[in-house]
């Protein structure tokens, strides 16, 4: 059984400019990502991919293979991953991979092993990190001209969802950037990158943590300061 870590770590951050190599309590953000692979001991290779030469040479000397790759689109994510592991793979192909983006810093090695210890005897083509919605989308609208319409025309009529208690709702989730694993055979059945047969990982605590903002790293930085949330280790490199 062979698994192999993808981590993209394009270069192209508008929000939060450089934010996969930005400083992080001593280290660049991806590096987080690398170690918590590399700790987890699940990975034949951890490879990031990147647009950036500068990158890729910050990824190699946090322990990790690098792979450049210029691609754009719709449908980047899948783009990238095929050329990974289909176009330009050298070797005996995977059977499993792991998507580890680098701006969930608080995913732990045993986030990981917890993860794919649910998933690997499963039936299902991949496995997914989700948290609970904080803004319930049954209260959400759409707005046409002057008239709002519910987001979710769907549900019930008497009483509506919009005008339900939050707590009588039913229980909604959201995908966070943790982590997902998945088959090299469903990614290409499929030609997705989930299949469609998906399990859910309810991340705990701040396992779900994504930086996408500057006011998400300002709170990153509360949080390790304080205590609240925990950095996977990293060595000297």
């Amino acid at each position: 059984m062979s698994i192999v870590a993808l981590i993209p770590a394009r270069s192209g951050s508008v929000r939060v400019p450089h934010k996969n190599v930005r400083d992080l309590a001593g280290h660049p953000l991806m590096a987080y990502s690398i170690a918590a692979a590399l700790e987890s001991r699940l990975f034949d290779r951890v490879i990031v991919s990147s647009d950036s030469i500068e990158y890729l040479e910050i990824a190699k000397r946090y322990g990790a293979e690098a792979h450049l790759e210029f691609i754009e689109g719709e449908r980047y994510d899948y783009k990238w991953m095929d050329q990974v592991l289909n176009k330009n793979w050298i070797g005996t192909k995977p059977w499993y991979f792991a998507i580890l983006r680098p701006t969930s810093p608080f995913r732990s090695a045993e986030t990981l092993q917890r993860c794919f210890s649910i998933w690997h005897r499963s039936k299902y083509d991949s496995i997914r990190a989700v948290e609970p919605v904080e803004q319930h989308p049954g209260k959400c609208w759409v707005i046409r001209g002057k008239t709002m319409y519910p987001l979710l025309p769907a549900g019930p009529i008497d009483p509506p969802w919009h005008s339900s208690p939050t707590q009588s709702l039913p229980e909604v989730y959201i995908q966070n950037a943790s982590l997902e694993f998945a088959s090299l055979e469903a990614f290409n059945r499929t030609k997705t990158i989930s299949g469609w047969n998906i399990q859910a990982f309810i991340t705990e605590n701040y396992e779900g943590f994504d930086i996408n903002e500057e006011r998400d790293w300002r709170e990153a930085e509360y949080l390790i300061e304080n205590g609240l949330a925990k950095l996977p280790g990293i060595g000297s490199a």
